[in-house]
This record gives C-alpha cells, sequence and structure tokens, in this order.
C-alpha cells in the first residue's frame, strides 16, 4: 500500500523500519471512532463550503460502507498499511476515486489520531464507570445482607475494636465512590475536540470546529491548536483513575485471600471462583482474587510508561506518543477484566458468621469499651486505659476473656466495677453502641447504604 504521505521522499521505506513504524495491529481498534470522525469532518467540508454537498455526500456514503464491511467482516485490515487513518482513507479513495482523497483537507493525522483516541477513551470511560458501579452496587447488597455480623476490626493486621462485616465491606463501597467521581471528572476533560487543530498550527481553511464537535458529542474544542494535537494528559488522567481502582481492588484481593485461608476462614469462596491444586487435593485456592492483585502491577506499569513517555517530549506531535496506545489499552481491557470477575466473585462469596464472631471473642477488642466504661463512672480517659490495659494482661496471662473475668477479679483493678461492666464488654452492645455517623453502629451502617444506594442509582 502506498504512502499517503509520499511527495517529499517517495515513500519507500525499508521492510524492518516499514514494520516498526506501523501502528496498524493495535489502533485498528479504533476505525469506528475514526471513520465516525471522518464522517463528521466531511460533513462539515460540506457544511462550509470547502468541497461541495455532492462531494461530502459522496465521502459519508462511502466512509459508512467501509464501516459496515469492517463490523460485518467483508473488509479485512490491510496488514501493509501504516495505521488505520491511511488504511480508510486509502480504501475510501480506492471505491470512490480521487473524491476521496478530498477528506483529507483542513485536518492532519496528528488532530485525527488525538479525536480519536478521545472518542475511544470516552467509551471506555462509560464502560468502565458502569462496572464500577455495577461491582458497587453489588457490594452494597452484600453490606446489607451482612449489616449485623460481629467481626473484629484490624489495625496494623492485629485485631482492633469489633465491627461489623457490613461496616467494613462498606469501607470498599466508598472507595468505588470516590472511583466513580474520579472518572466522571476525567471524562469531563477527555470530551474536547482537538479536530481542527491539524498538524501542530490549525490551517487557512474556513473551517466549523464547534460544528464538528457538536456532531461528534463534545463539549469542548481544544483552544490551543499545539496543545490540542500534543495534549495525552487525557491518557495519563484516565490510567491514573484505573490505577487506583487497581489499587483498591487489590486490597480488597488481599483481604480476600486472608479472609478465606483455614488461619481465618471469615469467607467461603465459591467453587466457581477458585482452583484446586495439581498434587495437594484439599486445597482451595483464592487465584482470581491473587491474580487480580497481580494485574494492579501491571496496569501502574501502564502508568509509568505513559508518563514516562511524555516527560521529555517538546512540543507538538512526536512519534513517541504513538507508545500511549498499547499501555492504555491493556489498562482498561485490564480492569474491565478485573470488575468483571470480581463481581461474580463477591457477589457468590459466603460470610462464616460464626467464625468472624469468635475471632472478635477472643482478641480482647472491646478493651477500649472497658476504658469508656471507666470513664463513665468518673474516671480521665488516660487512667481507665492503664486499668483496661492491666485487666488485660491479666486475662491473657490466665487464659481468660473480659467476658468471662469475675466480679472479684474485675474490682481487684478498681472499686468502680460492678455488674454493669459485663454490659459494656459484650460485643454485640460495643458495636451497637458506636452511633457515631459512619461508625459501626448497625443504624450507621444502614445510613451508609441509604446514602450508596442514593449515589449509584442516580
Amino acid at each position: 500500500m502506498a504512502k499517503i504521505w509520499a511527495g517529499r521522499t517517495d515513500g519507500a521505506v525499508d521492510v524492518s523500519a516499514d514494520g516498526f513504524n506501523s501502528s496498524l495491529p493495535f489502533d485498528k481498534r479504533l476505525y469506528r471512532n475514526d471513520i465516525k470522525g471522518s464522517i463528521a469532518h466531511a460533513e462539515m467540508l460540506g457544511h462550509t463550503g470547502i468541497i461541495t454537498e455532492e462531494e461530502a455526500a459522496a465521502l459519508t456514503d462511502g466512509l459508512s460502507s467501509i464501516l459496515d464491511d469492517l463490523d460485518s467482516g467483508a473488509l479485512e485490515f490491510d496488514p501493509a498499511a501504516e495505521d488505520i487513518h491511511s488504511f480508510v482513507e486509502q480504501t475510501l479513495t480506492e471505491r470512490i476515486g480521487d473524491v476521496g482523497k478530498k477528506l483529507h483537507t483542513a485536518r492532519s493525522r496528528n488532530d485525527q489520531v488525538a479525536l480519536d483516541l478521545r472518542m475511544y477513551l470516552r467509551e471506555k470511560s462509560d464502560e468502565i464507570s458502569e462496572a464500577v458501579r455495577t461491582l458497587a452496587l453489588t457490594v452494597t447488597k452484600r453490606a446489607e445482607e451482612y449489616k449485623a455480623v460481629i467481626m473484629p476490626g484490624y489495625t496494623h493486621l492485629q485485631r482492633a475494636q469489633p465491627i461489623t462485616f457490613g461496616h467494613h465491606l462498606m469501607a470498599y463501597v466508598m472507595m468505588l465512590l470516590r472511583d466513580l467521581d474520579r472518572l466522571s471528572d476525567t471524562r469531563r476533560r477527555i470530551n474536547v475536540s482537538p479536530i481542527g487543530c491539524c498538524a501542530l498550527a490549525g490551517t487557512t481553511y474556513r473551517t466549523d470546529r464547534y460544528f464538528e464537535a457538536e456532531k461528534l458529542g463534545f463539549e469542548a474544542v481544544a483552544l490551543n491548536s499545539v496543545d490540542g494535537v500534543s495534549d495525552r494528559d487525557f491518557v495519563i488522567e484516565l490510567i491514573s483513575d484505573i490505577s487506583v481502582i487497581m489499587m483498591h481492588l487489590s486490597r480488597f484481593s488481599e483481604e480476600i485471600c486472608l479472609w478465606s485461608s483455614f488461619e481465618f476462614r471469615f469467607i467461603e469462596l465459591s467453587d466457581a471462583f477458585t482452583t484446586g491444586s495439581s498434587i495437594m487435593p484439599q486445597k482451595k485456592n483464592p487465584d482470581i482474587a491473587e491474580l487480580v492483585r497481580g494485574k494492579t502491577g501491571r496496569v501502574y506499569g501502564d502508568l509509568l510508561a505513559v508518563l514516562t513517555t511524555m516527560k521529555g517530549l517538546p512540543l507538538a506531535y512526536n512519534k513517541d506518543m504513538q507508545e500511549d496506545k498499547e499501555a492504555v489499552f491493556d489498562a482498561c481491557d485490564t480492569v474491565l477484566k478485573c470488575l468483571e470477575v470480581f463481581n461474580g466473585m463477591v457477589g457468590s462469596m459466603k460470610a462464616l458468621k460464626d467464625n468472624m464472631r469468635k475471632a472478635a471473642s477472643d482478641g480482647f477488642i472491646n478493651a477500649t469499651d472497658l476504658a469508656d466504661y471507666l470513664v463513665g463512672k468518673g474516671l480521665p480517659f488516660r487512667t481507665a486505659y492503664k486499668i483496661s490495659g492491666k485487666i488485660v494482661a491479666y486475662a491473657a496471662e490466665n487464659g481468660k476473656t473480659l467476658e468471662s473475668l469475675s466480679p472479684e477479679e474485675y474490682k481487684e483493678f478498681s472499686p468502680l466495677f460492678d455488674d454493669g461492666v459485663y454490659a459494656a464488654v459484650d460485643l454485640y452492645n460495643c458495636v451497637t453502641r458506636r452511633i457515631s455517623a459512619g461508625g459501626t453502629g448497625v443504624s450507621s451502617v444502614e445510613a451508609q447504604i441509604s446514602y450508596a444506594k442514593e449515589v449509584l442509582e442516580k
């Protein structure tokens, strides 16, 4: 296939250099965006009188036929084409003749590729947002199911205070809500049309960039033509958003791996989302969670790759920027697959309530409530804290829990203790008394669930 840029040179390129330069193997996924963008460009050229209405109609009809044939498989990509843009233009010229050569009037591949990529990533950001929303709804549903199931809350991976499993799950919902907010904000910056910036300096033709942007659903146009073709902030920002989503999924995955282990046994994963061992028949491995955790590093690599590519580039367009696509395509593909499988895994996992409750009973995680009980008797908190610490040490040394200590044992540490201490250290009471907004009390968890549902249903 002849090079569309042949002129200054004869277009003859070394075979190895030609293959190295080609982006068609990966940018062919942009074909719908490229053709839809070209149709809008042809309509703009006709609308402004830069070409005739008849020529514009011939271009749009020819482009529509190429789109239909690519969608149906009747037309295959030419591996000799340099990129998706040249493939479409040359195929169009073959079909409708010299009129096809007018399509590239008042644009460059520089603004064309930026347009295609923005259109594609606008779609992908919507897909990712919907996948995040679906997962958030699933986790919210599980949180509602387990809103009163007591488990130990952890800091430093040490048992800290009693919480409910529903409360813990809602922490991940809050992360996902922030992810949605970030994606929405990024989409606004993606949705800016660069077409008409041309190579870098705009054009001498009296184009209507706003007409073309409106046709393609953009909310604004790039206000500086140099920036319009050289900006890849929107790529970096979307991969950054995806990286944060993956970080959240990875943290959740780590806990699923811990919770499903024999040492914790807080949850049981569905067989559909686990694998076995080739040699140990008793194994039920959380491979899906582990893979999500592992793929997080892959997405971080995509982000670093684009940041590194862009950090030293002078304005405006440089061929280095071709490297943005494989990274952002990979990040989008990876997060969508992870969100889909994660949704199924969380939706089918089962909480082992008795094991959670037993773990909460064994770790003195009601010690803060013991101190608060003494504060209610008039002691300063720091004094109450020290007394409670001594009681915990005594109970641990004697193999007892705070609930099983006798009244006489309590009174050895302070005469302020009476039978009310048992209600104070009861795990259910410890949870339900935490009535502060955002806390683990069931009414508070219900408020969190209601808030999340309201946001997610908008």
